[in-house]
């Protein structure tokens, strides 16, 4: 009996002092956690992808909650991206017909940079993100395109907002 509470103790304590150097406060100082992101560019066939993606970018930032979106003369990080490719290669045939196409897979790539406003040191260059998604198309490849940029948006959100959430100031 006196071991097993020796054990019990024993393990709480290891347990604790795990978790002594664990925080709910963002890492991000408090002087740094503004941020501006101005509209990718866009150098894909996919038109409006570059504001599709800023746009998603600026709501992940607003939802994630450690930064505070400013303009960019008042912002301690930028986040400065390119759209540089898009691709959307067939994956499934109409069973009937066997030339029509009936299933995309939707993939874009991204370079992002973060900088530091207040130093002008580059904290990450061009670092590469890649989405993919599926679509169905009959006819319209583009409407599948248009619909489907939103799904790539958001996950490229996603990384970019991760990655600026635990950069080293």
């Amino acid at each position: 009996m006196k071991k097993t509470v020796h054990a019990v103790s024993l393990s709480a304590v290891l347990l604790l002092a795990g978790c002594a150097s664990y925080s709910w406060r963002p890492s991000v100082p408090a002087e740094s956690r503004t941020v501006a992101v101005p509209v990718f560019r866009n150098a894909t066939d996919v038109s409006a992808l570059g504001s599709v993606v800023t746009s998603q970018v600026l709501r992940e930032f607003q939802r994630e909650g450690t930064y505070v979106i400013a303009s960019p003369g008042d912002a301690a990080l930028e986040v400065q991206g390119e759209l540089v490719s898009s691709s959307s290669p067939s994956v499934a045939y109409e069973r009937r017909t066997g030339a029509r196409t009936r299933e995309h897979r939707f993939r874009a790539k991204a370079v992002v940079s973060f900088i530091d406003k207040r130093s002008g040191k580059v904290l990450v260059d061009k670092r590469k993100y890649t989405a993919e998604t599926t679509f169905l198309a009959n006819d319209d490849i583009l409407t599948g395109e248009r619909d489907a940029s939103g799904r790539i948006a958001e996950d490229i959100a996603r990384q970019i907002v991760d990655d600026a959430t635990s950069l080293a100031w």
